[in-house]
């Protein structure tokens, strides 16, 4: 189930709201969720809801004797215990095929290779329990003492299969007392208008127009027509290819933060408050930047609970650089089980090396818009690496957007997929900006001091997310492209 979803928008969503709502008590209300959260989670795949009651059990259990045992070795084992537990499950699921075919590949055994299903949303959920156990184990955070507290913290179905990265420590008061007011309510049912908006009308046309250039995952996917894949995106022109690979940069922005959009509003429609994912990244002027404004949650966590144990930037330069290694490796890996992400990530880690040693006063000291063009050049060409699981035919599309291929710029086809899409392109990339956040502001301010602008801001505030339900709605109605990007992660 996601949350652009017909059957989610008009049944599930609400009737989750009106059971909470009339709940009597908090206890009751966390019941409530606890129970809708696992229905949400076992609605595509049934089975996997034991693996993660499994592993909120285990983490559980592991944190009390952590904190029962702070101070002590036996803290340390504990602590260890839940890294395999974590870490081992992860890497059965999620890594243990790609393995074996690399082995494979080498040695030419194992001859027969299991094919194990990836069971959505374990990147995610796996990192929140981990933080908690080592929280606890730091002394940051109290271990729970209610396992179904626990259970609701990793299973909560706003932000369970798709995140934001919640820290246990910024949800725990809310666990077990919030309150909701209508001001707080209004502002979720607006910040989910806006995001399931940012789904519906931007992101899956955007996939849909980068599909028809680039080919579908699905087309991809078939490892017998890599020749013939080839073939076909080196005749495309190459004004073609920088528009596919352009929608496709949007698309993946407006997929994800769509979602964490409507994660955060879904949370502060009941009382969570879950910290911000996104920052209009590609509004930045370096890659590190880029990296502070992109995924915060999964930044955060990496420089937490990696980066800074391995030493951070406190000795040397040397140090410093491997750990910056360390940290993209995994970045790249924890994105997919095959060698395109790692690839991504060690791309990343380049330009963040570079940018430490030589490029950051250059940067500074460099107009504005070279430093964005930079920016946005880096970023577009490390998502050709991102998109494509076959390096040859990302490569191909890399040389063919520069008429490497002999595929000419343009054609007639080109120009007119352009003019047809101009408006709609311009549309996505302010989407991008914070233009309309701004604006917002702007009226809200004037609010404040004059009656006519209080009244259109209330008008505002009730319309909007109103014309955004029902021009999503129109939009899925029918519609066969609506994946959430960041669901295979």
């Amino acid at each position: 189930m996601v949350f652009s979803n017909l059957f989610f928008l008009y049944f599930f969503f609400p009737l989750n709201l009106i059971c909470y709502f009339f709940a009597k008590d908090l206890k009751a209300k966390n019941l409530v969720m606890l129970i809708f959260s696992l229905f949400f989670y076992a609605w595509g795949e049934p089975k996997y809801v034991f693996l993660l009651v499994f592993e909120s059990f285990a983490d559980w259990i592991l944190a009390l004797n952590i904190e029962k045992c702070r101070g002590t070795a036996k803290a340390k084992l504990y602590l260890a215990a839940a890294c395999v537990v974590d870490l081992g499950l992860i890497g059965i699921f999620k890594y243990l095929t790609f393995i074996l075919e690399n082995v494979q590949a080498v040695t030419g055994r194992p001859e027969n290779i299991v094919q194990i299903a990836l069971p959505i949303g374990i990147s995610f959920y796996t990192f929140q329990l981990l933080s908690y156990v080592v929280d606890v184990y730091r002394g940051e955070t109290e271990a729970q003492k209610k396992f179904r507290y626990v259970l609701l913290y990793a299973s909560l179905f706003h932000q369970c299969i798709a995140g934001p990265i919640v820290r246990y420590s910024d949800v725990c008061a809310e666990i077990e007392g919030r309150k909701t007011n209508f001001n707080e309510i209004s502002k979720g049912i607006s910040r989910f208008s806006i995001g399931l908006g940012k789904k519906a009308l931007l992101a899956n046309v955007c996939g849909s127009l980068a599909d028809t250039v680039l080919l579908s995952d699905s087309a991809l996917s078939v490892a017998g027509d890599l020749q013939k894949n080839i073939a076909v995106l080196s005749s495309r022109p190459a004004f073609g290819l920088w528009l596919g690979m352009i929608f496709y940069m949007l698309q993946i922005y407006l997929d994800f933060s769509a979602y964490s959009d409507m994660a955060i509003g879904m949370g502060q429609m009941i009382g969570f408050h879950y910290k911000e994912n996104f920052d209009y990244p590609y509004c930045s002027k370096s890659v590190a930047e880029f990296w502070r404004r992109w995924h915060i949650s999964l930044g955060s966590f990496f420089r937490d609970y990696v980066y800074i144990p391995l030493g951070g930037s406190r000795k040397g330069l040397k140090r410093t650089i491997f750990n910056t290694f360390v940290v993209w490796a995994l970045t790249g890996l924890w994105h997919g089980a095959s060698w395109n992400f790692v690839l991504w990530g060690l791309y990343f880690f380049v330009f963040i090396t570079l940018e430490r040693l030589f490029l950051r006063e250059r940067l500074e000291k460099a107009p504005s818009w070279v430093s964005h063009v930079y920016l946005l050049l880096v970023s577009l060409f490390g998502w050709i690496i991102f998109r494509f699981k076959s390096v040859p035919v990302g490569f191909t599309v890399f040389k063919g957007m520069f008429g490497l291929c002999s595929n000419g710029f343009t054609s007639y086809e080109i120009d007119a997929f352009f003019k047809n899409n101009v408006f709609f392109l311009v549309v996505a990339v302010l989407a991008c900006t914070p233009l309309m956040r701004n604006i917002g502001r702007f009226i809200a301010g004037a609010a404040r001091n004059n009656a006519d602008a209080a009244l259109f801001n209330v008008a505002r505030k009730i319309a909007v997310p109103l014309v955004l339900l029902v021009l999503s709605t129109f939009a899925l109605v029918g519609d066969s492209y609506n994946p959430f990007l960041y669901f295979q992660f």
